[in-house]
């Protein structure tokens, strides 16, 4: 399944790279995803609960961040295995300075099923992956809101940390 798009969001690249490494960030924004944990640089273990039409299933796996090029791009590995079936999803996403405020973001990826998952979700794949997608940028323009809502001012000091610890 082939996935790709861009959507505009209200933010600088440097604030939106910050976030989109972020695992907190990350657990908030990306849909099913419920824990993120870090297990070496740039590698995460991941747990999802996926429902998808008739199917259902806790998957555990891993995230990894590929291909860093600071406020530029970098490619997203997820490998995700349940007793329903196995995901394996590779996406490059990059950055685009629209204006001083403005961000586009840019993916292109490809996911792949297997098992019960591919069988019995092949119906309605299509439109539930386009619904993550909106779901996922609906919920990263929010986090985007409170970051920079006066009660997220400390949160962005906290993001400058945390992006100085990303280009050391």
């Amino acid at each position: 399944m082939q996935l790709n798009g861009s959507h505009t969001l209200n933010t600088s690249k440097e604030m939106l790279w910050a976030m989109l490494l972020d695992p907190d960030t990350l657990t908030k924004v990306i849909p099913s995803l419920k824990s993120l944990e870090a297990t070496e640089s740039g590698v995460y273990k991941a747990i999802c609960e996926v429902k998808m039409g008739p199917v259902s299933g806790t998957f555990e796996g891993t995230m990894e961040t590929i291909n860093l090029n600071p406020t530029e791009s970098f490619t997203l590995i997820m490998k995700q295995n349940s007793k329903i079936g196995n995901v394996v999803a590779e996406g490059n996403i990059v950055l685009k300075a629209i204006d001083e405020g403005h961000t586009a973001m840019l993916f292109d990826g490809e996911a792949k099923l297997s098992g019960l998952l591919a069988r019995t979700g092949q119906r309605v794949l299509s439109g539930v992956a386009n619904s993550l997608v909106g779901m996922f940028f609906k919920a990263l323009e929010k986090e985007i809101e409170k970051a920079n809502s006066p009660e997220g001012e400390e949160a962005k000091k906290e993001k400058k940390g945390f992006w100085s610890r990303l280009v050391s």
